[in-house]
């Protein structure tokens, strides 16, 4: 199976490793992965702000890049639920309209497609560590991947994994709603906090980076002790192969 990385905005700028993590991990799955070098935003920032038809622009360029691929992969449920949700109603009606569609029906979060099209819920994996897990607005409502992720982390040896009271509540980031509403956005982040205090959890883990890159940033202000990782990120560490020292093996190709 053959699969393409649409990577993201964020990742590719400020988090590149979770894209490496993600590459790493599909490879040990037995998938061949690629990187179309034509891909750009999938609009959603202003597509989200009102602005269609800029969002359609960029639209434009990612079904363009996408073109080719048999499957089509993202470390971002965020991502994922704008191109399989909305691409069909943005090209409603224009010469791209069955192109978009096709798009979005091939288009997967990662642990969605590891549970969903692979088939694969125990990745046999060990992570050492208590750990709380954050369920983003736009992947369980928007792209509605709710159990794939849990299912994924719950069954890594060593790992325990503590639920998060008030779990589906918002942490504040909404894109451009933590620039217009900063004070309400902050708010909600150390809400949301508050609340990973009281699991004693030392991991706290996410699918999507944006979310993660508010409550990351929220954590430091705080001096919070408290690890933020994506969920790739977790799962490619607990995934390496061990040597016969017991130490991971990190001499695998990087990301394409």
């Amino acid at each position: 199976m053959k699969v393409s990385l649409f990577v993201t905005c964020l990742v590719d700028t400020f988090y590149p490793q979770v894209g490496v993590s993600a590459v790493r991990l599909l490879r040990r799955l037995g998938v061949e992965v690629d990187f179309p070098a034509g891909q750009t935003c999938c609009g959603q920032p202003a597509y989200n702000s009102g602005y269609a038809d800029d969002a359609r622009r960029a639209a434009v360029q990612l079904i363009r890049a996408f073109s080719d691929s048999e499957w089509i992969v993202s470390p971002s449920g965020s991502c994922a639920a704008m191109i399989r949700h909305y691409y069909p109603e943005l090209f409603k009606g224009h010469p791209l309209e069955e192109q978009a569609r096709r798009l979005a029906e091939k288009t997967y979060e990662l642990s969605q497609f590891i549970v969903d099209v692979l088939g694969i819920e125990d990745l046999g994996g060990r992570f050492d560590g208590i750990a709380t897990y954050h369920t983003s607005c736009h992947m369980t409502r928007g792209l509605g991947v709710r159990e794939a992720p849990f299912k994924l982390l719950s069954n890594l040896r060593g790992l325990e994994l503590v639920d998060l009271p008030f779990a589906e509540e918002c942490c504040g980031f909404g894109g451009t709603f933590a620039v217009k509403m900063a004070g309400l956005s902050t708010a909600m982040a150390d809400t949301k906090l508050d609340n990973v205090a009281k699991t004693g959890a030392r991991y706290l883990v996410g699918a999507d980076m944006a979310c993660l890159m508010h409550l990351g940033g929220r954590l430091e202000k705080r001096g919070m002790q408290v690890k933020v990782m994506h969920l790739a990120e977790l799962l490619e560490v607990a995934t390496r192969p061990q040597s016969k020292h017991g130490e991971a093996d990190l001499e695998e190709a990087s990301a394409s």
